[in-house]
């Protein structure tokens, strides 16, 4: 029988080509991955990698281990998932991702309330516009703008936040406040660097641009977020959120922008954990409230 230690330090290995980043990956030091290696050298009885220019190669009796110390894993995730379903207590630690501006700006007070209610629970938050893969149990629960479409997750569709057009009074002082698209393509809008849903948005309403349409780029949410703020040029931005600034103004140009989905999603495999539970369904409550509110 081998150990399943080993054969995790073993793929992560195969998957970074590093010991460094296979400790990293897997949260172990260095020495220790490597000692994990030798001993699973040791045991099969033959090496499995070599070193060369470009990292550690796997050998040939390696790449006769993979495709069974995957399924070796899997199984070990699915096993891990039922016995995190089985626990019952509201004490503990819940991993919950969302995107950055949600993470940022709209997260904080839930939670602050959420530890009031309950102070055994204890929440890490993955601040990323990535889909998390919650079946690799990347994160217990996910707040996504998109419709889920793995296979084993639970979803809960809280509602909707909209999407508006807005500028600083300041900026609207300075270049004018444009009533069509026709008239927003004349002036400085923040656009993203190198992700393409503002230019695919453009399109989709009969206006193709390139990214050099836009004078500031920048692909982190945040960043745009806080160049709005600042006045550097008119921005795209969740009406949830910048209706609450006093110094933003929203601007009609005659045509909606769709509605991004807010979707709670976790995996089957946890929604009878107690704590967990509770999490998700406070989350709900209070999201769905807000959406609720807003619309």
């Amino acid at each position: 029988m081998l150990d399943w230690t080993l054969l995790r330090a073993f793929l992560a290995v195969i998957d970074t080509g590093s010991l460094s980043a296979a400790a990293s990956r897997i949260g172990a030091t260095q020495p220790t991955l490597s000692r994990h290696v030798r001993e699973l050298e040791t045991a099969i009885g033959t090496p499995l990698f070599r070193r060369s220019v470009r990292g550690l190669e796997p050998t040939e009796a390696a790449l006769g281990l993979i495709d069974d110390a995957r399924a070796m894993g899997r199984a070990a995730e699915a096993l891990a998932l039922k016995a995190q379903g089985k626990a019952e207590t509201l004490s503990g630690t819940v991993r919950l991702t969302a995107s950055v501006v949600v993470s940022n700006l709209i997260l904080p007070p839930l939670i602050a309330d959420l530890r009031r209610e309950e102070p055994l629970i204890q929440v890490e938050i993955v601040a990323s516009d990535a889909s998390q893969n919650l079946l690799r149990r990347d994160a217990d629960i996910a707040l996504r703008m998109f419709d889920p479409t793995q296979n084993a997750l639970i979803a809960r569709r809280l509602g909707e936040t909209p999407l508006g057009v807005y500028a600083t009074r300041d900026y609207l002082a300075r270049k004018g406040r444009p009533q069509t698209m026709p008239e927003l393509l004349g002036h400085d809008v923040i656009g993203f660097d190198r992700a393409d849903d503002i230019i695919k948005g453009y399109a989709a309403m009969g206006y193709p641009v390139t990214r050099h349409q836009f004078p500031v780029r920048t692909d982190d949410q945040m960043v745009c977020w806080h160049l709005l703020l600042a006045g550097a040029g008119i921005g795209f931005a969740q009406c949830l959120l910048a209706d609450a600034q006093p110094n933003l103004e929203k601007i009609d140009l005659g045509m909606p922008l769709p509605a991004l989905p807010v979707w709670l999603v976790m995996h089957e495999e946890v929604r009878t954990n107690a704590r967990i539970r509770r999490v998700a369904d406070f989350l709900t409550a209070r999201l769905t409230a807000l959406l609720s509110a807003r619309a």
